[in-house]
Parts: C-alpha cells; structure tokens; sequence
C-alpha cells in the first residue's frame, strides 16, 4: 500500500484557552476536505506545543479515528457546542493493520489532534468550553 504523502496545512484556526494569567492559544491546521481528514496527521513528526489540527464536521455524527501511519502519538479531543465531550490521551501510533478506531459513542462537530500529553499540559479536560476561531 503506497502511503500519503504528509499534509502540512495552513493554520487557519486558532483555539485560545481560558487562563487567569496568560491567554494561551492553539495553533490550528484546519482539515476540511473529506480527503484532508482522512489524511490528517500521517507521516507527520511530532506536533510542537500550541499547534494541532482541527476536523470541523458539517453536522454533529459519531466517529471514530484511527491511528494508521502516523508516526507520533495524539491526544484526540471530541467537541459539540463549543465543549470538549471526549477525550482520547496519549492514543500510540498504529503502524500496521488492523488498527484500533478511537472516539466516544455520542455525536461530535469536531475533533482535535494534539501532540500527546498536550491537553493534560495545557489543562484541558471533558466539559471545557472549545471555541475555536478562524483566523486569516
């Protein structure tokens, strides 16, 4: 099987945290092409601090990632409304298949990739508010 070459996406979003003392703001790549998403973060080195990518869905539906041929781990972040619903953390590389699929039973309208380690660093849990901006 021939592998995708590595996407490098524009940042184009920008998810700002909510923090007393500093605003801290993720950097995000945006997928929004079904073949962006499917694509994602394969073959790509591991994310620095502050940068992700993001996967707005059109509507709210369950889903399920994998990690096949990525080549670091993810912390894997599931929205609706404007709120973390899920998270998947320090979810490991799939090299070969078949590869376990990642995701809660309920509906998301978007997910985030985040190197791992990234959201408990940050001091992101389920509940918190996720507005995510886009940004020229």
């Amino acid at each position: 099987m021939d592998l995708p070459a590595p996407q490098q996406l524009p940042v184009s979003a920008r998810w700002c945290l909510p923090d007393q003392q500093e605003q801290r703001c993720i950097n995000l790549e945006v997928a929004r092409t079904p073949l962006q998403q499917q694509i994602g973060l394969m073959q790509r080195p591991a994310l620095p601090p502050l940068r992700g990518m993001w996967f707005p869905f059109d509507r709210p539906r369950v889903t399920r990632f994998w990690m096949f041929n990525t080549v670091a781990p993810l912390d894997i972040l599931f929205l609706r409304g404007e709120r973390v619903i899920a998270i998947e953390a320090d979810v490991p590389v799939c090299p070969a298949l078949p590869c376990p699929r990642y995701g809660p039973a309920e509906r998301s309208d978007g997910v985030v990739e985040l190197g791992a380690g990234e959201a408990r660093r940050l001091g992101i849990g389920i509940g918190d508010r996720a507005v995510i901006s886009t940004i020229p």
